[in-house]
């Protein structure tokens, strides 16, 4: 069975503090099942955009799988249009940004 979309975000979170990383809920979604979006915050201020991976949203050992929307760090603006755009499909979603100059924001399952 998986987690609660609140109780990852929150978990998530906190091991972001944990390692240094600072991060916070730019939106709040649906607690029981909203998909989540990351966008991850680097140094020069560009950002890389992370969503559901297609297929199941979790993999063989429970972990969420996440892909890159974007093709590697880009332009603030066109990441909050591409954001904007998938609430005015989904208004569940949640979207959490994360202060990280490796640009991976701790995400365990990316899909490449």
């Amino acid at each position: 069975m998986a987690i609660k979309t609140a109780i990852w975000v929150s978990a998530h979170l906190r091991r972001c503090y944990a390692s240094g990383l600072s991060g916070v809920v730019a939106r709040h979604g649906a607690d029981e099942a909203g998909a989540v979006l990351v966008r991850v915050i680097g140094r020069d201020g560009r950002v890389k955009l992370f969503g559901p991976a297609p297929g199941p949203a979790f993999d063989e050992i429970g972990r969420r799988r996440f892909r890159a929307l974007t093709g590697g760090p880009a332009d603030p603006a066109a990441v909050d249009e591409m954001v904007r755009r998938q609430l005015a499909v989904d208004p569940d979603l949640w979207v959490i940004d994360i202060d990280d100059d490796r640009g991976d924001g701790l995400l365990d399952a990316i899909e490449r």
